[in-house]
């Protein structure tokens, strides 16, 4: 490792990859995309948010979770909470029977905005609540699991019912969530106009700017004692609890990391769609965070980014053009790269391009035939 990457946790091939991919996202894809796909772009780095934290939880700890749309979904509700707040002013809604509350629970008879919506009043609590609530609800699920040795499969499952859930209770508390429909009509952010284009193009960049910053935090963890310690604990776990640490802490920690970057990217999600809904928090969209994560590469934290883009573009481009074939091309993507590329994208890099690129992570090229290079 060179001597900038001992400085900054980066290796060379890092800064590279990291130049590379800011490059597409804040030069290439803006200059070439109208503003209408450019939005659709914003919406799927939102969802790479979860692969990375996927990445660490998953790849380098081995805690599976099936229920990180749970985390996505918290951190979005927690934004929508705070615009339909503001949108909900006295003077928006003087044609409810009760003027000042959300419409749907003028809808259902409630006549007082409930307690837990009262701290969304204000942005600052807003912004603690969106990373604060998730990772606590995290910490709840993974203390009572981890302490108890829970995992693999189990603990896979149990976060897919709590995914389902906690769907169903939104779905049924409709006069304080906005049940099935979520929360909908969201127009400003401190009196700034969120629906229109140019405003979709800033938060784009907001987003890409929040990205490259957790991108950077699990850089951080991937490179310092705590990685480590989570790569050991994924190969040989009880070695690492007779060694003297409690395993259960390390669990809960990066359990709780994945899920506030989850919530970030719900928030984000929220500000450039203008809604949230449960759609975005049961099992289904659980399920195909992992897939993104899984065909970026679970061991890559610049590949889960790329792999996040590849399969919601493939998701768009089978939806347009074969509507109703469209998930069985996104299951038999994720077959095939299970099958035939377990590390994902990023595997076939280091396989097949990373050795005719030596300069990238300071070998001598080599011959593609080889034996291939270890993934990230």
């Amino acid at each position: 490792m060179t001597h900038i990457g001992r400085s900054f946790f980066l290796a060379r091939k890092d800064v590279v990859g990291i130049v590379v991919l800011a490059i597409l996202l804040v030069v290439v894809l803006p200059l070439t995309l109208d503003s209408f796909r450019l939005q659709f772009v914003g919406k799927y780095l939102t969802y790479a948010f979860v692969a990375l934290g996927l990445v660490l939880c998953w790849g380098y700890a081995g805690i599976l979770s099936l229920g990180q749309g749970v985390f996505f979904g918290l951190g979005g509700y927690c934004m929508a909470m705070y615009l339909k707040l503001e949108a909900s002013s006295v003077e928006n809604t003087k044609i409810q029977s009760t003027p000042g509350i959300p419409d749907f629970m003028d809808w259902n008879q409630i006549t007082e905005l409930p307690f837990f919506w009262k701290p969304f009043h204000s942005f600052p609590l807003t912004l603690v609540a969106i990373v604060a609530v998730p990772a606590l609800f995290a910490f709840i699920i993974g203390f009572a699991m981890f302490k108890r040795r829970v995992g693999g499969v189990y603990f896979a499952i149990i976060t897919q019912a709590i995914a389902a859930v906690l769907t169903i209770l939104i779905v049924g508390q409709q006069g304080y969530t906005g049940g099935i429909n979520g929360i909908t009509d969201l127009r400003t952010l401190h009196g700034w106009d969120i629906r229109t284009d140019a405003a979709k193009t800033v938060l784009y960049f907001v987003c890409v700017a929040l990205l490259f910053a957790c991108i950077l935090l699990a850089y951080y963890v991937k490179s310092s004692k705590l990685g480590r310690i989570l790569v050991a604990m994924r190969d040989k776990e009880d070695r690492v609890r007779f060694s003297g640490y409690d395993v259960a802490n390390f669990k809960v920690f990066v359990f709780c990391l994945a899920a506030a970057l989850s919530a970030i990217g719900g928030a984000m999600f929220t500000l450039q769609v203008g809604f949230m809904s449960p759609s975005f928090v049961g099992i289904v969209p659980s399920i195909e965070m992992v897939i993104y994560c899984a065909v970026g590469g679970r061991l890559s934290i610049l590949g889960a980014v790329y792999g996040t883009l590849l399969v919601n573009w493939a998701k768009t481009s089978f939806s347009e053009s074969f509507p109703e074939l469209w998930l069985l091309g996104l299951g038999g993507l994720f077959i095939a790269v299970v099958l035939a590329f377990p590390n994902g994208l990023a595997g076939i890099w280091q396989t097949y391009v990373a050795p005719r690129l030596g300069f990238l992570s300071g070998t001598k090229p080599t011959d593609p035939g080889a034996a291939p290079v270890a993934a990230e």
